[in-house]
């Protein structure tokens, strides 16, 4: 029967859901993960395969003793034996072969070290759960997987990595053992730990063990003996292998990733075999030795996605395992805590910092866990535990961003762990990689699913999808391969109420991803298109064969049409080719269309939304009735701009999806006149910061520069900058050197390392806005040095609203010394006091060129005010001094109102009067209340004003000029509407 035949029979086309039910229906409660997901467990067999090692010493060590308290697991003949051959087992030949595949075994991958920092398999590991299982159970049709059918599952055994060889049910000895999972469920991870704990001596029963990576052995056309093949891979063996078959050694042959080969069991077409020797494929190899017919004693362990189960006969098979993932969420909380409290987890903070944000982390993490939130279900995948863990790494602990560690890479460098290269089909004549089916299939649901602005699917939008162009016999079964492989990598039941029986993206910004890559793939064709696109590549690769032809006959016969007629026909590929141009063209449309949607203009910026969807939002929770947010999807055109990447595109071109350096050329250049006309146009502070974003991850540093030279002013106020959004922010604006207008921070929780990271940009910044960022003295330090360097060009400088003090009034008061381009500083609401005054004071003689300066609001006596105002009447350019809502005294108050510009050279701002008028600042000062009165002492605002509605009704009644009487009336109602909205609470 045909694999489409059997997928009809098994998996009826009518319920997609049933292809999700094979292990997410057996949850339990059990220990046991992977600490780095998918493929690069297999990266590393590679490397040890091709890798030779130095030939060993013939003398013998010591013996090599098993543990004793697992004497069950070693039988008694293993004690006994011939000398000689006892003397193999113990021989320095397999410590040095423990050694060495310790030392390849215990390394991580690239990604692993490039997204956070290393951690050894044994500080980071939890076992993902296995549970016995059989052929039967493999082969018979699911139940529709649902969130209640998956609690109605029958639980199946529970069986732990070091007893997958322990008897059957019947009491025979199992030496071949499927050990099968789908994609993410880690599987070569479990493989990896297998092979470290044995190196290790905690996996006694075998005394050797020979891992093989079938990747390698499917690339092996030649014929070669298992005896060669042992000692081509591992050469320090060679003393080893000419004793197996005669010895009592213990052996374990891991055969990791059986899907890669195609293996023939019938008689016809692999004879058997069973001499070491004597050379045949290595697919023969292999069925041989689970034959049992070659070295009949070893133990094998094979792992193998679900589809490629059923190519080994059931009768060779003596134990079926099933890896299902993190089943429970205990497992989930486990993993997180291991890996986010590591020490070297939060970069070179401080040790109390930086433990209290990795605790806060687990815990709120925690929390949504409980929630039995979406994230609870994609965690079942210990793959997906590890993308999290990096992408919190990414938003939490990034103090810099280098050209590496983008958004775009996480995921990219994620679908490279586990996917790799793999063909989703060995036995299938196209051998599509697998990513590249997942772009066309999935990606195309992933954009349908952003353009309708929708989360949730139904089986008829998995049917329109998938099903809809399966004509032929392959087609049908790459996709039964998929549904049975893959399909719960990417798309998982719907957890929310009413919804069961829809499905989600297991990641939220996966959709977005695949939907991204799927544009830029340009998988997005009409059907003209397509035809056009695949008539041009036959006529263009039959043109030159039947040029020569036509050239031989045009010469005997008089035929003069022909080579024009041919002519004419080869103009066809260079004109669709032109038209084919215009999809770039579409690609660039669509990602700047996307990337300023002004519907999307005044959500959270994109980072933030990411950790919302990780670690959840604190209150409430939504009640199932309520009206549900419309979806957003900013990530979609900032996933565009970061896979025409050069380095996303080189991983891509591994994962079989090719971008071609042209094609991304061309996207950028028809993207830019309208990314940078729509940048220069006043974007919201959030939507500033996702389009700087976008810069980053594009990484394409000579746009970046046009697009950041067009941005004069920079207005990110009320964005909580992150260590990352500020690194974000310093690289983007590296790329030019060009002097920025204003750069608004105003309550973006900036704290000293957030000025240090942003050093280079602030030098650059003519109007710099610090206001409500909590910055202290430490970070005072920061801006004396800002302000004393030769390149700073800050003319306007606004602290207000920051816990200064008298120790960063200091360093203030030092920087004015030494500056020579502030004009204008706010100190308003820095809790001063007399002591920060008389620092500025002091100092305030050396500077030159200031010219406005805000005390208000900062507890000043009469001392502290006159002090400032008679340095300032000595100051050159200094003109105006703010001092309102002081503790300024009516003796005070009298000394600063008889200040005269034209004689003093000073003008201080202490009240709405100037003698019996009213002043010209009058509204400028009430505007400064109302505008900074959620960030003050309401009661004390109020009495301020109840002492400035004083003033001017004694002032007024000065005065007999009925204009300045006006005057004064109107400023005492607005006065008194402040007051009475004050106490009413309506301000």
């Amino acid at each position: 029967m045909s694999r489409a035949m059997q997928c009809q029979s098994c998996l009826p086309w009518g319920s997609w859901a049933r292809c999700l039910a094979g292990s997410r229906g057996t949850r339990g409660v059990s220990g046991c993960a992977a600490a780095v997901p998918g493929h690069a467990g297999r990266c590393l067999f590679r490397k040890i395969l091709r890798t030779s090692s130095i030939s060993l010493p013939r003398g013998c060590v010591r013996s090599l003793q098993g543990d004793s308290q697992d004497s069950s697991a070693q039988p008694s003949s293993s004690r006994h034996g011939h000398a000689p051959l006892r003397n193999v087992a113990s021989s320095g030949a397999i410590k040095k072969h423990q050694k060495s595949l310790s030392a390849w075994f215990s390394h991580q991958p690239n990604e692993e070290r490039q997204f956070g920092p290393s951690f050894s398999l044994d500080a980071v590991h939890v076992d993902p759960v296995i549970r016995e299982s059989s052929l039967e159970e493999i082969l018979k049709p699911s139940p529709d997987l649902t969130i209640q059918n998956q609690l109605q599952q029958p639980r199946r055994k529970v069986i732990s990595l070091h007893n997958l060889f322990d008897v059957d049910a019947c009491g025979r000895q199992v030496k071949n053992v499927v050990l099968y999972g789908t994609v993410g469920t880690g599987k070569s991870t479990l493989i990896k730990k297998m092979v470290v704990d044995w190196c290790h001596g905690r996996l006694p029963r075998f005394e050797l063990v020979i891992p093989f990576s079938c990747e390698d052995l499917s690339h092996s056309h030649a014929h070669v003996s298992l005896r060669r093949l042992i000692t081509k891979k591992y050469q320090h063996l060679r003393d080893v292998v000419p004793v197996l078959e005669a010895s009592n050694l213990k052996v374990l042959f891991i055969l990791n990733g059986l899907e890669r080969l195609n293996l023939d069991f019938r008689l016809a077409g692999t004879e058997l075999c069973c001499d070491p020797n004597e050379p045949v494929p290595p697919s023969a190899i292999v069925v041989n030795l689970l034959r049992k017919y070659l070295l009949p004693e070893a133990s094998i362990i094979v792992t193998t996605r679900p589809s490629a189960v059923r190519r080994i006969p059931g009768k060779y098979v003596g134990r079926y395992a099933e890896i299902c993932g993190f089943s429970d969420t205990n497992l989930q909380k486990l993993y997180f805590q291991m890996r986010l409290s590591q020490p070297g987890c939060s970069g070179e903070e401080s040790q109390d910092r930086s433990s209290a944000e990795q605790e806060n982390l687990v815990e709120m993490l925690s929390r949504n866990l409980e929630r039995h939130n979406q994230i609870t279900a994609a965690c079942f995948l210990p793959s997906y535990c590890w993308l999290v863990c990096t992408t919190l790494h990414f938003l939490y602990f990034t103090r810099t961003v280098p050209p590496s560690q983008t958004l775009t890479g996480i995921y990219t460098s994620f679908l490279r762990l586990n996917f790799s290269g793999e063909v989703l089909d060995s036995t299938d004549p196209t051998h599509i990689s697998m990513m590249k089916y997942v772009a066309k299939t999935v990606g195309k649901l992933a954009y349908e699913g952003v353009m309708s602005r929708k989360t949730c699917f139904s089986e008829e939008d998995l049917r329109r999808c998938f099903e809809v162009e399966m004509k032929t016999e392959s087609e049908l079964n790459l996709l039964e391969v998929f549904r049975s492989d893959v399909f719960r990598f990417f798309l998982s039941p719907c957890v929310q109420p009413g919804k069961e029986h829809t499905f989600v993206f297991t990641i939220p910004a996966m959709q977005e991803y695949l939907a991204a890559l799927y544009v830029v793939l340009g998988e997005k064709k009409t059907l003209a298109q397509r035809v056009g696109k695949e008539l041009s590549e036959v006529i263009g690769k039959v043109s030159e064969d039947v040029a020569v032809v036509v050239n031989i006959v045009s010469k005997v016969l008089p035929l003069r049409f022909l080579p024009v007629l041919f002519n004419l026909l080869k103009i066809f590929p260079r004109y669709f080719s032109r038209v084919s141009g215009k999809d770039r063209d579409t690609i660039a449309h669509t990602m700047a269309e996307e990337l300023f949607k002004e519907e999307d203009y005044y959500n959270d910026d994109v980072l933030d939304q990411i950790n919302s969807s990780i670690l959840g939002v604190e209150g409430p929770m939504r009640h199932p009735d309520e009206t549900p947010d419309d979806e957003v999807f900013e990530l979609f055109p900032i996933f565009m701009g970061g896979i025409l990447s050069r380095r996303n595109r080189a991983i891509l071109e591994q994962l079989g999806c090719s971008i071609k350096n042209l094609a991304a050329f061309e996207i950028a250049q028809a993207m830019k006149k309208t990314v940078i006309r729509k940048g220069r146009r006043g974007l919201p502070p959030s939507e500033l910061m996702d389009y700087l974003f976008f810069l980053h991850e594009f990484q394409n540093e000579r746009f970046t520069a046009e697009a950041v030279r067009s941005l004069r002013a920079v207005n990110l106020s009320s964005v909580k900058m992150t260590p990352l959004k500020c690194s974000v922010l310093a690289s983007v604006m590296s790329t030019t050197c060009h002097e920025v207008e204003e750069l608004n921070l105003t309550s973006c929780n900036l704290d000293s390392s957030s000025l240090r990271t942003l050093f280079p940009v602030l030098l650059r910044c003519k109007a710099l806005h610090l206001q409500l960022n909590s910055l202290g003295s430490d970070a005072c330090k920061e801006i004396r040095d800002l302000l004393l360097h030769d390149k700073c060009v800050v003319s306007s400088l606004r602290l207000a609203n920051n816990p200064v003090g008298e120790q960063g009034a200091r360093y203030l008061a030092k920087a004015l010394a030494g500056n020579r381009s502030l004009t204008q500083l706010s100190l308003l609401h820095t809790a001063l006091g007399d002591p920060g005054a008389e620092a500025i004071a002091q100092h305030l003689a050396q500077n030159q060129h200031l010219q406005e300066l805000n005390l208000g609001y900062n507890s000043l006596t009469d001392t502290a005010a006159l002090r400032v105002v008679e340095v300032a009447k000595r100051h050159e350019t200094l003109d105006k001094v703010h001092l309102y809502f002081n503790d300024i005294s009516e003796d005070g108050k009298r000394a600063l109102d008889s200040l005269r510009m034209d004689r003093d050279g000073v003008r201080a701002l202490v009240f709405l009067t100037a003698g019996t008028d009213v002043s010209d600042y009058w509204s400028h000062i009430l505007n400064v209340v109302q505008r900074n009165l959620p960030f003050w002492d309401r009661e004390r605002v109020r009495q301020h004003l109840a002492l400035l509605l004083q003033d001017l009704e004694s002032s007024r009644s000065q005065t007999a000029n009925p204009w300045r009487k006006a005057k004064f009336l109107r400023v005492e109602s607005e006065v008194k509407k402040m007051l009475g909205k004050l106490q009413d609470g309506s301000l």
